[in-house]
Parts: structure tokens; sequence; C-alpha cells
């Protein structure tokens, strides 16, 4: 099912997302967010951070992988489309004006922290940029941490409070990157309590040190999460394949001391590469890459 197109307050445009993510070509929701395909958000899960990393710093993109976070699932990995929440310390102006929109021209009857979460779609990663905010600044818990898993099969990357740990935790695949915790709660109201409000959706979104867009995939494992640009993902996960199978062959090849360490670790002579061909295409049924993977990377090569 793809996100309904409907003036939702705080979501960016669809004109300004098309501008914003112009370097991708591929398939689009109809908000304008990127949609990098299911295929390659299944390969990614097999992708380290490093290897992440090092493909989008070759592109310059520097800022893009946040650490020191807390988990739930932390032996688990996390793929998704970032679909990105801002949200900024309380303002009681800007919150009633927001209210009113959403609640008498957009027809919203929920507080604002679930508007978000309504526009999740299967394989979307819920990015909510929630400035740190500790007591009294939890917008999840176990009713919407279970309501968001519901729609997206995924968790979240929180930059705040999270509560209701406990809940949270029995929601089998919810992985998630949160700050702290607090058992407190988030106060909306305008006119007697307020700590938080709601400003963009699906905005680009400060995660830490790094800038998250919306349909940037979102990779976290092993403590860390980066963000990789949509028109990315595809090297990315292509890269990752081929060191994988690199770094089986020449294990294999130290194992059987047939190569020093220094040929192995230096740049691999014409020998080895051609080696390396062969040797795929002798174990091309039983790698940890899919044999279409493996078949279009020994037809680019020239040995």
């Amino acid at each position: 099912m793809l996100c309904p197109k409907i003036g939702l307050s705080q979501q960016i445009s669809e004109d300004y997302m098309l501008l914003l993510t112009r370097e991708w070509k591929g398939e689009r929701f109809d908000d304008g967010r990127p949609k990098v395909s299911d295929d390659i958000l299944n390969r990614m899960k097999l992708v380290t951070l490093e290897e992440a990393w090092a493909v989008l710093r070759n592109h310059n993109y520097k800022q893009q992988f946040e650490g020191n976070w807390q988990l739930i699932n932390p032996d688990s990995v996390m793929v998704g489309r970032a679909l990105t929440a801002t949200f900024m310390p309380g303002r009681p102006d800007i919150q009633k004006a927001i209210d009113d929109k959403g609640h008498n021209k957009d027809g919203r009857v929920q507080s604002q922290n679930s508007w978000p979460i309504d526009l999740l779609q299967k394989g979307d990663v819920y990015v909510a940029d929630q400035f740190g905010a500790y007591k009294d600044g939890p917008t999840i818990g176990d009713n919407l941490g279970n309501s968001i898993y519901a729609k997206s099969g995924n968790g979240i990357v929180y930059d705040g409070a999270i509560r209701d740990i406990g809940g949270l935790k029995e929601i089998g695949g919810f992985t998630s990157f949160f700050r702290s915790y607090h058992p407190s709660h988030h106060l909306n109201n305008a006119e007697k309590a307020l700590n938080t409000t709601l400003v963009g959706i699906n905005h680009p979104t400060r995660i830490g040190n790094t800038t998250c867009m919306p349909g940037d995939i979102v990779l976290g494992r092993d403590g860390g999460v980066v963000f990789i640009p949509p028109h990315l993902a595809e090297e990315v996960v292509k890269v990752s394949e081929v060191v994988r199978l690199r770094d089986m062959f020449g294990h294999e090849k130290l194992r059987e001391q047939k190569y020093t360490p220094g040929e192995i670790d230096m740049r691999w002579s014409d020998v080895i590469e051609k080696d390396f061909s062969g040797w795929l295409n002798e174990h091309i049924d039983n790698l940890p890459v899919s044999r279409e993977q493996i078949q279009e990377i020994l037809n680019k090569r020239t040995w």
C-alpha cells in the first residue's frame, strides 16, 4: 500500500521532496519519498557499518554515522526506509496553531506524536529527532511501539527518551536505537502543560551529528546507525557483496598457505585475481551471495 497523498500538517511538500532527493531516479511513494526496492533492503541486512561508511565517505558523505545508542534487541539488524519526524521544545503558540490546522483542516483527532506514525509503511523505520528530551519528554511507549511495529515491521531511531521499556522489549522484532529511558511521558497541552512540539514530518532531520533524509536507508547494527542516501544504496550492497566474497577467498587461501598475508593484504596481483574468478565460478551455488549477483560480478571482470 502506498502512502496516502494528503496535506497533513507539518509534512514536507511533494515538490520540495522531489527537489531534495533529485539524485534518486527510481520508484517513489505517492508523497515523493524515495522507495528503494525490497531486494536491496533484504541484501542490505548483511552489510556491515564499516562497508557502508566506506562507500559513503568515498562519495563525500561524511556525516552519516551515529553511535552511542541504547538498544532494544542489540544483536539484531534493522534495515528500512526512513520516515522522519522533527520535534522541538514545546511552545504554546506554535503548538496551538499546528493543532488547529491538524484537527480542524486535516481531520486529525490524535495528538501530534501519532501523526508521523500514521504514515508508516511496511519496510519503514521511524526516525525522530526528539532533541534528547528526557524527563516528561518520551513520546513513545509500548502502545505507540506496537503501532509502529504493526505498520512498519521495524523499530525506531529515536534521539530522546522512551518509556514502557519492558513492554517495548516484548515486541519481538522491535529493534530500536534510543538515547535514554524515563518513566514519565510527554506533555502536549498548549494551554496546561507542554514539553514538545512536532515541527516537521519527512523533512531533513538531524540525528546527533548526522543528517537523515526521508527515504534514506537506515542500517542499524552493532550499536550504531548509518543513514544511506537512496541513490547510493545499491552501490553499498554490491560493494559489500564483493568484499564478503573476497574475504572468504582470502581467508581460505591463507589457511591453505597458498598466498602470504602480504599478498592478500595488498592490492591483488593478476594471478590472484584470476584465481578469485575461478573460485567464484567453482563455488557459485554455495556462497552467501546469490548466483545472479555473482554472475554479475564475473561478467564485469576482465580475467
